[in-house]
């Protein structure tokens, strides 16, 4: 069974449809298709049941999900192992939220590069659902995130708060519950929770957007209000582009990493972990 047939069984039990697993694997549908076909043919079970809304496991499928996440697994490591240059003893791999990258993440590559010169480094960005995925299936070592989803297997452990404060283009302050201009940046369901108990009678945003860079970068255009980080906003409000909302609640967003009870390389990860929680002891 080729490797590219157990990345199409695993892409298309995450997302539930063979059309959008094959825009996520850059193939035809005809080709997912084929290699659904294949597999099914090999072992002599359907392993997807059909529908109108898309597609889910079978009892087969289920059964085989965890031996193809194991087999994609072991194949990455692999492929990492014999792919680092021979100064390097072994490789380990962290996911982060891209909002936590200028300030943490930026700053731990070279901790660990100076602390742990014989490892080699992956990292990327990506959501808490995706990071927690790789995780559990063993493809990271350490997941950085706001959202994370306590696993058997997985430790999550506190590691720093964000704090979020409403801003403005100019002079405001909230009257009535309600702030003009204002941007919704969902930051989370946390953030949702107590954004919802600060403003109960706020009506509905004109503007909503998920990602914080983007509303920021709107109301700096624009005119505006929203909650951003203080640590990324603390230059605008030194320099005057932007103004504390008067009345405008704090709200507290923390942050978590997350690593397996019992690593790859237990040393390495100890080290990692100690670099991060050194870095976030900084914070600001």
């Amino acid at each position: 069974m080729k490797i590219d047939h157990i990345r199409t069984f695993l892409e298309i039990s995450n997302c539930g449809n063979f059309n959008r697993a094959a825009e996520n694997l850059n193939v035809t549908q005809s080709t997912v298709s084929a290699r659904v076909k294949a597999m099914e043919d090999r072992f002599g079970r359907v392993l997807f049941k059909r529908g109108h809304s898309g597609v889910e496991l079978t009892s087969a499928g289920q059964h085989f999900r965890q031996y193809a996440l194991n087999i994609q697994r072991l194949w990455q490591q692999a492929q990492q192992r014999i792919s680092l240059p021979e100064n390097f003893s072994h490789g380990i791999g962290l996911g982060s939220q891209v909002s936590l990258w200028d300030s943490l993440i930026l700053k731990w590559i070279p901790w660990m590069r100076e602390n742990a010169q014989s490892v080699a480094i992956h990292v990327e960005a990506d959501y808490s659902p995706s990071l927690m995925r790789q995780l559990s299936d063993g493809l990271l070592d350490i997941g950085v995130m706001y959202n994370p989803r306590h696993t058997p297997g997985l430790i999550v452990e506190d590691l720093l708060e964000e704090t979020l404060v409403l801003v403005a283009t100019d002079q405001r302050e909230v009257r009535d519950g309600w702030v003009e201009d204002y941007v919704f940046v969902d930051w989370g369901e946390e953030f949702r929770r107590r954004h919802g108990e600060a403003f109960p009678d706020m009506d509905t945003p004109a503007i909503s957007v998920g990602l914080g860079s983007l509303g920021l970068e709107y109301i700096l255009q624009n005119g505006g209000s929203g909650y951003f980080p203080l640590r990324v906003v603390q230059p605008y409000l030194d320099g005057g582009k932007l103004q504390l909302v008067v009345g405008g609640p704090q709200m507290q967003r923390p942050a978590y990493m997350v690593y397996p009870e019992i690593g790859r390389n237990q040393e390495t990860l100890e080290l990692a972990l100690d670099g991060l929680r050194d870095i976030a002891s900084q914070w600001g």
